[in-house]
């Protein structure tokens, strides 16, 4: 059998899936993409042989589409993904899940109302062998019991439509779901201390951000996140632990000695450093899908990643620390 997904969206993320699910998932092919920009979507369809629907509610309503990417900007990612459900096809959605908590937790009543689960969010990190490996430390016991968890999450610029507010709901987003992730638990607080700027980031941007969040059990979990740090793209997390560290770092693929000293190149952007990550995730969609399942982050995972991003512009705007509340979370995703 041979899964036949539908892309929506095929600007960077979007065209990024198109071309890593026809060079190389095993057991899928892009049957259909759409965007708004309708000639970047039948270049891109061209390039693989997809047909270009009109809209993404076309896409998905598609019989010649098994299973549906969301790509496309984040204020669609709720009506799209509810979309997916109500037609019963499985759907990767890039995070976030959705802007807001009360569109998160629409598709949670959604699915939960279908009674099986056919959201996965794109938090490819889980996928990252580096990230892997800091989690097996923990689960192995290496390191005793987890104390706190310090993140870097270093861009080398962003454009100048990029807000404060997208530093924590686009950037640190990433390390809210690792921080879950990684540690097994709720985040239930969240502060926001600015540090000095730099100069080179534009006037609206508060750059860095440094963020404090605290798990059920008081663990703390740090964000340093600086998107104008110039030198490339720099993405590090250590977790301490009782008994000992488990640490990530850029991996190392090539690198000179001379003159007394060594040098190795840092990744330029999130496809050279994330680029193996996305691909596991992809294939592993396609596998569990091939065998009736979906078993990646689900969207209840979205619902709280969202929920901590937004305690984290409040806190951005009040300097306090916000407590978090929840909804109970659904059996579904027990």
């Amino acid at each position: 059998m041979t899964l036949r997904v539908g892309v929506i969206g095929t600007g960077n993320i979007g065209a990024d899936h198109v071309r890593r699910i026809a060079a190389g998932i095993a057991g899928a092919v892009v049957s259909a993409v759409t965007d708004v920009d309708t000639a970047r979507a039948e270049e891109v369809g061209r390039s693989v042989g997809a047909t270009v629907c009109a809209d993404g509610r076309a896409l998905i309503a598609a019989a010649e589409v098994d299973a549906v990417i969301i790509a496309s900007p984040s204020k669609t990612h709720a009506a799209l993904t509810l979309a997916c459900i109500s037609a019963g096809k499985p759907v990767l959605c890039e995070k976030p899940l959705a802007p807001t908590t009360k569109e998160c937790i629409e598709v949670l009543d959604a699915e939960v109302a279908l009674g099986r689960r056919l959201v996965q969010v794109g938090f490819m990190r889980r996928y990252d062998s580096g990230y892997r490996a800091v989690k097996a430390a923990l689960t192995d016991g290496l390191i005793g019991q987890p104390l706190i968890l310090h993140n870097v999450h270093r861009n080398p610029t962003v454009p100048a439509s990029f807000s404060s507010d997208m530093t924590i709901t686009d950037a640190i987003i990433h390390e809210i779901d690792t921080t879950r992730w990684l540690l097994g638990e709720e985040i239930v607080s969240a502060q926001v201390i600015p540090p000095a700027p730099t100069p080179l980031a534009h006037p609206h941007l508060q750059d860095p951000q440094f963020v404090v969040f605290r798990t059920e059990r008081g663990l703390l979990s740090t964000v340093e996140c600086f998107v104008n740090c110039q030198y490339g793209y720099d993405v590090r997390c250590e977790l301490v632990g009782s008994t000992g560290t488990a640490s990530l770092v850029n991996p190392v693929v090539a690198a000179v000695t001379l003159e007394g000293a060594d040098r190795a190149a840092v990744p330029a952007d999130w496809r050279v450093r994330f680029g193996a990550a996305y691909h596991a995730e992809l294939q592993d969609w396609v596998n569990g899908l091939l065998n009736g399942v979906v078993r990646g982050p689900n969207a209840w995972d979205g619902y709280a990643a969202t929920r901590v991003a937004q305690a984290g512009v409040e806190s951005a705007t009040s300097g306090e620390r916000v407590a978090l509340d929840s909804i109970p979370k659904p059996a579904l995703y027990a």
